[in-house]
């Protein structure tokens, strides 16, 4: 009897790791971040393939606007700016249910005090404004090219693909992400706060650094390189 005990309980704690092995949880979520990872390198191997045979950059969507689309940096630089400290707060979450912490201990006001719950709510806030303001940006371009302006569509020229479909899938990424952490904070609600309750709190880490990364990278070629 105490050989079936010893076996179910390795049985159950497999998932999650021990100190003479990783989580199997874990190294699954990395495993699939890197065929993630494959996919959007494909997306830049697009986008330099189509800069490469044009001279003109950004290119000139349709003959009725010469002059190329006129991209919106510094918009694009502050919404960049929120998603990267975003996953500061995240980790912070992350740090936070290491050390058992799901809830404040504390005014609201004493950031040192908080927990796993208020510092992925943080996250989540601004991931919700960062998909906010890609969306904002998107129906103004459109706009644009529809009043005869510096605009784009995603059929108005192969730049206006690339950059809907690299930009547009990695917000889908980070929607994800933020459908994530809602799961998350529900099922943190209920019951204890147990070692498969860490897991997954990291596991939403790691997917949501993930993005971050991509996007500086996104950014750092189409908004600054150019």
């Amino acid at each position: 009897m105490a050989s079936v005990a010893t076996a179910t309980t390795l049985g159950k704690n497999r998932a999650h790791g021990s100190l003479a092995r990783p989580s199997l949880v874990s190294v699954g979520t990395v495993v699939w971040l890197s065929s993630e990872l494959m996919f959007f390198a494909a997306l830049f191997a697009i986008y330099f393939t189509i800069r490469s045979v044009n001279t003109e950059w950004p290119m000139a969507v349709s003959a009725k606007i010469p002059e190329g689309v006129k991209l919106d940096v510094p918009f694009d630089g502050a919404i960049t700016i929120i998603l990267v400290l975003s996953s500061v707060t995240c980790q912070l979450g992350v740090i936070a249910a290491e050390e058992r912490r799901l809830h404040r201990a504390g005014s609201i006001f004493n950031i040192g005090r908080w927990g796993l719950r208020e510092w992925f709510i943080l996250t989540f806030i601004m991931g919700a404004i960062f998909v906010a303001g890609q969306c904002l940006e998107y129906s103004k371009y459109v706009s644009d090219y529809q009043a005869g302006e510096n605009g784009m569509t995603i059929s108005s020229s192969p730049y206006g693909s690339i950059f809907f479909l690299a930009t547009g899938f990695h917000a889908l990424h980070v929607t994800g992400g933020l459908v994530a952490f809602i799961f998350l904070l529900l099922r943190l609600s209920k019951g204890r706060f147990t070692p498969e309750k860490i897991t997954s709190t990291i596991v939403v880490s790691y997917y949501w650094h993930f993005v971050d990364v991509v996007w500086i990278g996104l950014f750092s070629t189409i908004f600054l390189i150019q």
